[in-house]
């Protein structure tokens, strides 16, 4: 046996030593387990997380208005038509951006547990936000990215996220694309017996339910209303989860939207594809992967669950995404990163199809700087022999072109068919356990993950397998 495989046998062992929590406590079956008794005992309740996070330089963000925005909206818009877009300006936050919402109740939690250090296995912006937060409580800071291919490769944006961490003092190790990144991370927190500030656990969540929370607040405080829909950059499912919640516990049913860039036809963990897409976030080889099955990330149970929050899941284009990135400097004054803009390209086209008395809430920028600006992006693209464009972004080939939009009208957002998804979670279950034999419990359970009923679920398993809806 090898000494990575070695390693991913201790996988269980090394992650619960590493995070305060008794994951398997909340198990009810092989496929079942209590995810609202999770985050009830685990989290932080939202008051405290408000309270910590401005003790740290993080939360109570602008809200700010896209005036300008909004009326090139109207422009485009049928009489009576085109909802007014809200930004919550997270390039406040202390690092940057909204993951310091995350990063703030995850390293107090480390600190107050008497851990020495924290790690974090990301290779964007979340690294920035928890060396930010270890630099002001005084912790030991690791941060494990994949970063380049087998060429030696780096994207420009991952450097600029490496440098910001190092600038916060803390150690960053880099690996290449593949399972490398996962057996460096388990090591090195075996070996040092830092905490592990998971972008997944119940602190992460709990940490940027605040975001949610102000959202509806802020809205409420400035137009008397709550907003009709947040739209939300999804890609591992912890930002559209805790948005979700702290809407929630704001007392709105405002609708959840999910919105990433379609690079269909790329692999996000392929050595070949790896730079051949112009963000390392927010886009669908994170976004679908992650919907049908949350789990497959650095803890034993995700408390990120995106498919049981959206109510819709919108796809742009990397064309669209740089276009409105650009747009929302030259008309607002705002230059913010283009993957933090996704769901701003996603709002504006929705937007056109919304009453002109609704409010669409955009919940997150990001800092842009230096190899994180679209300019060094585009730069690397054409570098990688991708073609950029001016045209019809519905032709763009993710992996072979960059469309920007002829015109603003043409940037049109797709949705994803949920039940689809829905579909590929249950196979994803199938796949897993063959021979389960599904009990009432696993199917309350999969309703609640797939926002459905136990009828959908059954009549789902049917479909797909026969002899799936057998309860015991």
């Amino acid at each position: 046996m090898n000494k990575a495989q070695a390693i991913l046998n201790r996988k269980n062992e090394i992650l619960k030593k590493a995070i305060d929590v008794d994951f398997l406590k909340y198990k009810q079956s092989d496929i079942a387990f209590d995810y609202e008794k999770m985050m009830e005992e685990t989290g932080y309740p939202i008051e405290e997380a408000m309270r910590i996070q401005s003790s740290l330089g993080v939360g109570s963000t602008p809200m700010l208005e896209l005036k300008n925005i909004n009326s090139l909206i109207k422009k485009l818009s049928a009489e009576g038509f085109g909802a007014r877009i809200f930004l919550k300006d997270e390039a406040g936050n202390l690092s940057g951006s909204f993951k310091a919402r995350r990063a703030a109740i995850s390293v107090y939690h480390a600190k107050k547990l008497g851990y020495k250090g924290v790690i974090a296995a990301t290779s964007g912006n979340y690294g920035a936000a928890v060396a930010a937060m270890c630099a002001k409580l005084n912790l030991k800071c690791i941060i494990v990215q994949e970063c380049f291919d087998s060429q030696g490769i780096y994207q420009p944006e991952i450097i600029e996220k490496a440098r910001a961490i190092e600038a916060y003092g803390a150690e960053v190790v880099q690996c290449s694309v593949g399972p490398e990144l996962f057996v460096v991370f388990l090591d090195l927190l075996d070996k040092t017996g830092y905490f592990n500030a998971s972008l997944y656990s119940p602190y992460g969540i709990a940490g940027l339910e605040t975001l949610g929370m102000e959202c509806v607040d802020d809205i409420r405080r400035l137009t008397g209303k709550d907003p009709s829909a947040i739209v939300v950059t999804h890609a591992g499912g912890g930002n559209l989860t805790a948005t979700a919640r702290g809407a929630q516990k704001a007392g709105s049913n405002c609708k959840i939207i999910a919105a990433s860039v379609n690079l269909h036809g790329l692999h996000m963990a392929s050595d070949q594809d790896f730079n051949r897409k112009s963000f390392t976030t927010g886009h669908t080889g994170f976004g679908f992967p992650f919907a049908i099955y949350p789990d497959r990330s650095d803890v034993i149970y995700s408390a990120a669950r995106a498919l049981r929050y959206m109510d819709r899941y919108l796809l742009v284009k990397q064309g669209e995404v740089f276009y409105i990135t650009e747009a929302l400097a030259k008309l607002e004054g705002m230059e913010r990163g283009p993957a933090g803009n996704t769901s701003l390209a996603a709002a504006f086209s929705l937007a056109q199809h919304m009453s002109e008395d609704e409010i669409i809430v955009v919940q997150e920028t990001e800092y842009t700087s230096a190899g994180k600006h679209y300019n060094a992006q585009l730069s690397f693209a054409k570098n990688n022999g991708i073609e950029i464009l001016i045209g019809d972004p519905r032709n763009e080939i993710a992996g072979t072109n960059i469309v920007f939009p002829a015109h603003p009208r043409d940037i049109l957002a797709q949705d994803v068919d949920l039940n689809q998804l829905r579909l590929s979670y249950l196979r994803q279950q199938l796949k897993m356990h063959p021979n389960h034999s599904f009990t009432n419990e696993d199917l309350i359970y999969m309703a609640h993950e797939c926002n459905e009923s136990v009828e959908w679920i059954q009549n789902a398993l049917i479909e797909l397998k026969g002899v799936g809806h057998e309860t015991t």
